[in-house]
């Protein structure tokens, strides 16, 4: 009798257990939204050949609602129960407005393989604001880490010269990087909101704020924005299918994912995913819009990637130590 409620307690605890899939579930959406990530700047590059920033914004964010309709009635449901309207103002104020508004004019100036190798800064930018915000330690080889990634950026930057597919490759760079300063606050943000609202209601609130934010933008705003030039041949409804793309299947499966990553991990773990970004987006602007590289450049991202990797190894590791204390 002894040991079959033994073997009884056995059993509940394995199946009680978190199986070795559901653990790879949430790293394998991450993986995937930086894939798709990854394509957006490429799509958001030749939406801009044809459009201005405020019309691309304006109609990816139009999409993405029409898109999250369906989300809305429950939405407005659960923020009646659940509250933080607060919060969820400034984090849409922070991504997608804020952020898109900076890096649709940084794609304007700078190519997408050098804005997606200034993305790689995402983790140690959100690893700084979780210290100030959540009370998450940094330690020296983060610090580190990040001197060298910002580093390496700068020189990806002075080695860029103006082109005609990148008329100001330094000032296009930095309006990228503060566009991952708003995004470093947005993964907070929406860490912080997680156990409250699902992935989806989160990416919902955020397209509808985004179309209310760029559509009056684009009323009461005038633009004298030019397309810009890929050096490419492109058919005339290319843009308009692009702006398609993005604001319905980057939003939902790019924002998606992301969000479910980020309600199940930590927010420094989800961000560390954001390493792959400029490895896969160097990948898609070279062989999709061929754009080129010098090889001072290529140094310069490999010291940026670095940089990046350096300062996340440990907290990678200590994440790890972590859940299995939690575990045992």
């Amino acid at each position: 009798m002894a040991a079959r409620r033994r073997a009884g307690r056995g059993d509940a605890m394995a199946a009680s257990a978190p199986r070795p899939f559901s653990r790879l579930v949430p790293h394998l959406a991450l993986l995937t939204a930086m894939c798709v990530w990854s394509t957006s700047y490429v799509a958001l590059r030749i939406a801009l050949s044809g459009l201005t920033p405020l019309q691309a914004m304006a109609g990816r964010m139009l999409v993405a609602s029409l898109v999250f309709a369906p989300l809305w009635p429950r939405l407005f449901r659960d923020l009646r129960r659940h509250g933080h309207l607060g919060a969820l103002l400034l984090m849409g104020f922070c991504e997608p407005c804020c952020y898109f508004l900076f890096e649709t004019h940084a794609l304007r100036l700078t190519t997408a393989s050098q804005a997606g190798m200034v993305v790689s800064l995402l983790p140690l930018i959100v690893a700084g604001v979780a210290w100030v915000a959540l009370g998450e330690r940094i330690s020296g080889r983060v610090w580190l880490g990040f001197a060298l990634a910002v580093g390496g950026v700068v020189w990806l930057s002075l080695a860029a010269a103006p082109a005609d597919n990148a008329a100001d490759p330094m000032l296009g760079n930095a309006l990228e990087a503060l566009a991952m300063l708003c995004a470093a606050f947005y993964t907070v943000i929406a860490r912080r909101l997680s156990p409250l609202y699902n992935p989806m209601q989160i990416t919902a609130a955020q397209s509808g704020l985004g179309m209310l934010f760029f559509c009056l933008l684009l009323l009461f705003l005038p633009e004298t924005s030019r397309p810009i030039s890929l050096g490419l041949e492109l058919p005339a409804w290319a843009p308009w299918a692009s702006v398609l793309y993005l604001g319905g299947c980057v939003t939902f499966g790019g924002y998606g994912l992301y969000n479910f990553g980020v309600n199940r991990l930590c927010a420094g773990q989800a961000a560390a995913y954001t390493n792959l970004i400029p490895v896969f987006t160097l990948l898609f602007g070279v062989s999709l819009l061929h754009e080129v590289f010098l090889p001072s450049q290529y140094l310069a991202s490999v010291l940026v990637i670095a940089g990046v990797l350096l300062s996340q190894w440990r907290r990678t590791e200590g994440n790890r130590h972590a859940e299995g204390r939690r575990e045992k």
